[in-house]
């Protein structure tokens, strides 16, 4: 998220906070601003993630089915600049190569999905399964554990088949239910002597509000009040299921866990001595984390969800609720289906009470949580228009969760940032900085007592960022997309996490700034060879474009002009910094 898990602009409101505002609820005695240096527990697990849909590309090979999302992506208007993922990152064919580079980064573990049309073309066990993209998936897991890296694997992040969207609805239809749970028995039939941690959805909030409620992802339907409950609602139910066959059909023969990746901002209450603001930001946190989360550990939705969409519905002269309910049997069944729990988390937000009428018209999942989002203008933004850098917010939420259900075992499934800009920088010192402050702050919430297990870089690959296209990377490894080799380059951020995982934690001071200075120094390296690749790709394109009199003045503009602009921009960044280097 992956980086679509956060509420867009458009729903926040620009303040600058008095300074009061900014100080912290006192979840612990450490200030926010402190840094500890220390380790982590022994057998601590550090990896680096991706999704099918992102990074594999080959999108109708091998037999591969159509998901929602080359459906989407290829309707015009959709994606940033009319992008697909019809390529991406090319991981079908380089997982090879990439294993090469988590093995580089001394990896533990590496999270990916399982495209579902890919091996099952419509949706459909009985219809056809798909044994090439079984194969693939097998040679896969097979590599990562020959290079001693643990698979930990999404059974959905996104790409549901297009079929079952065109016939039933998608996640508006109760029979995904079953449709879902025959697709993830088949990945334990198949994969589970194997794989031994099953995530069955990836940020189940961006499915429903921005699937079904606001149309910004696939399937881009925008049912405003009602789509997002109701996809949600078979989303709980059907992780439910699949985890039940799990723990009936395989548990004792394959010894896995099932668990859920749940995205979540942390929402701090603008003025901590208001009663309003307080019940504002852990109403925001329960529409967001807690939606699925309680259902999952207690049974049921949040109480705060039912008193409000219950209230408003009721005021639009509706019979029910717009929030669906569960039977007492579904409580029950619900209830406990979590062997671990998935955390991605990006950034903060302030919150206040904010009043919304309860209009026929104007109703939708954003106001019924009566509240607005703020956000500091200091706080750091490096690409992301959502993603600004608040890493104390992080140590505030895994402290919600261990209070909220029971200090269950967590893994951090997605944290990192993005960085937007026309020509990519190598020297990532944003990513660094915002790894080294979020990472400790995760450390000091299992000092806190948190039951945190392993962290998700998020992400390996620079890759296909949904409705931002290319135009936003979160990568560890730039992707070159102009190539179709797409070559991979590191950043800087790649040597500072290897400390990271190599001492498990952070030394002292000095040794920390030690790295970020070697990191610095060995991507300047990489910056010039991604120039002079970039300089061989535009004489190409230039020869090309000669023998081609009838190409048009804006394909030269764009696979000439860009790309020359970009390498004087790698060149003169990586001149700026030996300069700097050499006066240190």
């Amino acid at each position: 998220m992956l980086p679509c898990c956060a509420v867009r602009v458009c729903h926040v409101l620009m303040l600058v906070l008095c300074l009061s505002a900014a100080e912290d609820f006192d979840w612990t005695k450490n200030n926010h601003d402190s840094f500890y240096y220390g380790t982590f527990p022994t057998g601590f697990s550090w990896g680096a993630g991706s999704s099918a849909y992102q990074t594999e590309g080959a999108w109708d090979k091998d037999g591969k089915g159509l998901s929602i999302w080359d459906v989407f992506s290829h309707k015009k208007g959709k994606i940033q600049q009319n992008d697909t993922g019809d390529s991406s990152c090319e991981g079908y064919y380089k997982f090879k190569d990439d294993t090469s580079l988590m093995k580089e980064l001394k990896l533990n573990h590496y999270r990916f999905s399982i495209s579902w049309p890919r091996i099952i073309p419509t949706g459909v066990k009985s219809d056809h399964i798909n044994e090439k993209g079984i194969q693939y998936y097998n040679e896969l897991i097979d590599h990562l554990l020959e290079n001693k890296i643990t698979p930990i694997v999404t059974l959905y992040h996104w790409d549901l088949p297009q079929v079952l969207q065109e016939k039933y609805g998608g996640w508006q239809n109760i029979s995904m239910i079953n449709h879902f749970n025959e697709f993830a028995n088949l990945c334990f039939e198949r994969f589970g002597n194997r794989v031994k941690y099953w995530i069955t959805f990836n940020n189940p909030w961006s499915v429903a509000v921005e699937g079904y409620e606001t149309g910004e992802h696939a399937p881009g339907l925008r049912l405003r009040g009602t789509g997002a409950y109701k996809a949600a609602h078979h989303i709980i139910k059907a992780h439910a299921k699949v985890w039940h066959t799990y723990d009936t059909l395989w548990r004792g023969k394959q010894q896995g866990l099932v668990g859920i990746s749940l995205s979540g901002d942390w929402g701090e209450p603008v003025d901590i001595t208001n009663q309003k603001d307080i019940e504002a930001a852990e109403r925001y946190v329960q529409f967001y984390l807690g939606w699925f989360a309680t259902p999952v550990f207690h049974g049921d939705y949040p109480q705060v969800m039912k008193d409000f969409v219950g209230r408003k519905s009721v005021h639009q002269g509706l019979g029910t609720s717009r929030l669906p309910m569960f039977s007492p049997q579904e409580k029950s069944y619900m209830k406990g289906t979590c062997d671990f729990l998935g955390i991605g988390h990006f950034t903060t937000r302030y919150i206040t009470h904010k009043s919304y009428p309860s209009g026929r018209s104007g109703t939708s999942y954003f106001t019924d949580r009566d509240l607005a989002e703020l956000v500091d203008p200091r706080w750091p933004d490096p690409g992301s228009e959502w993603l600004y850098s608040v890493p104390w917010g992080f140590r505030r939420l895994l402290n919600f969760v261990k209070t909220q259900y029971g200090n269950p075992m967590i893994y951090v499934t997605e944290n990192g940032v993005s960085e937007k800009m026309s020509c990519t920088e190598l020297c990532d010192e944003w990513r660094i900085q915002y790894y080294k402050d979020y990472i400790n702050e995760m450390l000091k919430a299992i000092r806190d007592g948190v039951n945190v297990k392993g962290y998700t870089a998020w992400s390996l690959l620079d890759k296909f960022e949904w409705d931002e296209g290319y135009s936003e990377r979160f990568g560890l490894y730039y992707v070159d997309f102009r190539n179709k080799n797409k070559p991979r380059y590191p950043k800087a951020s790649v040597q500072f996490y290897k400390r990271i995982i190599s001492f498990n934690g952070f030394p002292n001071q000095r040794e920390v700034e030690n790295w970020r200075r070697k990191a610095v120094e060995t991507c300047s390296s990489s910056n010039q060879l991604l120039a002079a690749e970039e300089q061989r790709s535009t004489a190409a394109n230039i020869l090309r474009l000669i023998h081609d009199p009838l190409t048009s003045h804006m394909e030269m503009v764009t696979e000439i002009v860009v790309p020359t602009v970009c390498t004087l921009c790698i060149l003169l960044s990586a001149i700026f910094l030996m300069f700097l280097l050499r006066r240190n």
